[in-house]
């Protein structure tokens, strides 16, 4: 059992990850941006031999990020930044337990998955909810690149889906709640096994098809573009690969695949550039099972950044965190970043850097490009988001 690690972390967070590879893990990765999650650290990927971690893939399942590279002109886009960030705003539902305002029809709810308990009991909420974001770090991003070319970014999951099957798998192992716990790890071959992966790649399509909906609503219906190139990867998720001869079952909780050739979008914190990046083939790519970031990483917690709400005379108040809203607006602006929402528990005094991150990957990934942020988008800051990863 080894453990490759990228990048500076707190002993507690080394420590998860060891904990995760002790509990039939074969091989485990930390990566640069990572930090504690439940039961498996963010950044964290583990690989398994016939078994499949349940709190590896987390609670938001299918978790990743989508890059739209389009063909509208900066010039056209950026003098009108603030009013397209309104139309995100407006047109796009952010924030938690949001329907759509438009039913979406996709062939997914055609899946047999849907049959599996508890998803037949989740389909109704499933189609109501296909195409909205979110809330915590979920986002919709409009950027440009070093040639002066508008890419639209978008980030979230699978929404009350994900959160309730990962629940009820969860409780169903008999799994225990909370960070300093072991990961709860079922044998492929059993049927909660087989009915649990059937339910996650189900939930992987709906998460694809709900941010595919939303990238292109962006792209078509607000910029009034096209799209030209798509970069999509889920970071929260389980794949069958072959390393070094062998099969394993590789969870990555906050991790972007990066196999040769393939391209994945990673973004910074708000008002932070972003990155298209390329994996690349090494020995050192190998080490990491061809994995990567998948963001900055939290430096403090969300309580820590925003502070905490208290009882005071009755009224619910909330205490100062680490992290002063003018420091917030301050970087932005000086950046000229347009923001809808969010809060100081996503200000990006809360993250590393990423570029500091990414140098911690050399050799196993190429910076294609860079983006720099026009306008972020995100739920308010009175949304309380519940997802746990």
């Amino acid at each position: 059992m080894t453990t490759k690690i990228f990048g500076e972390h707190d002993d507690a967070t080394i420590r998860q990850i060891e904990t995760c590879v002790e509990t039939g893990g074969k091989r485990g990765v930390l990566c640069a941006d990572g930090h504690k999650g439940y039961a498996q650290p963010i950044g964290g990927v583990v690989a398994y031999r016939d078994r499949i971690s349940l709190s590896g893939v987390g609670f938001d399942i299918a978790c990743g990020n989508l890059a739209i590279r389009t063909d509208a002109p900066l010039a056209d886009v950026q003098p009108r930044i603030d009013a397209i960030m309104d139309d995100v705003a407006r047109d796009i539902s952010f924030g938690i337990g949001r329907e759509n305002r438009t039913r979406i029809d996709h062939d997914l709810f055609e899946d047999p998955a849907w049959s599996l308990k508890p998803l037949r009991d989740l389909k109704s909420l499933a189609a109501a909810q296909l195409g909205t974001v979110g809330g915590g770090n979920h986002y919709v991003d409009i950027f440009s690149d070093e040639e002066n070319r508008v890419w639209v970014g978008v980030h979230f999951g699978s929404r009350g889906l994900g959160h309730r099957t990962a629940t009820f798998f969860l409780q169903a192992a008999g799994g225990k709640d909370g960070m300093d716990v072991p990961p709860t790890v079922l044998e492929e071959r059993t049927p909660l096994a087989q009915d649990y992966l059937a339910a996650m790649h189900l939930a992987g399509r709906y998460a694809y098809a709900g941010r595919e909906y939303v990238g292109r609503y962006v792209v078509e219906r607000i910029l009034n573009a096209s799209a030209i190139e798509e970069v999509h990867n889920h970071h929260n998720f389980a794949w069958l690969e072959t390393h070094d001869g062998e099969e394993f079952w590789v969870v990555r909780k906050g991790a972007t695949p990066a196999f040769p050739g393939q391209k994945g979008f990673i973004g910074g914190s708000m008002g932070d550039d972003a990155v298209i990046v390329e994996g690349v083939e090494s020995l050192l790519s190998a080490e990491a099972l061809y994995s990567t970031v998948h963001g900055a990483g939290r430096v403090m917690s969300r309580t820590a950044a925003r502070g905490r709400f208290t009882k005071v005379g009755g009224k619910r108040v909330r205490q100062p965190g680490l992290v002063r809203h003018d420091e917030m607006m301050r970087w932005l602006r000086e950046r000229g970043v347009s923001l809808r929402g969010g809060d100081l528990d996503e200000a990006p005094q809360a993250y590393r850097r990423l570029p500091d991150v990414l140098a911690a990957h050399a050799g196993t990934i190429r910076i294609l490009h860079t983006l720099r942020p026009l306008g972020v988008a995100m739920a308010g800051r009175d949304i309380v988001d519940p997802y746990k990863d």
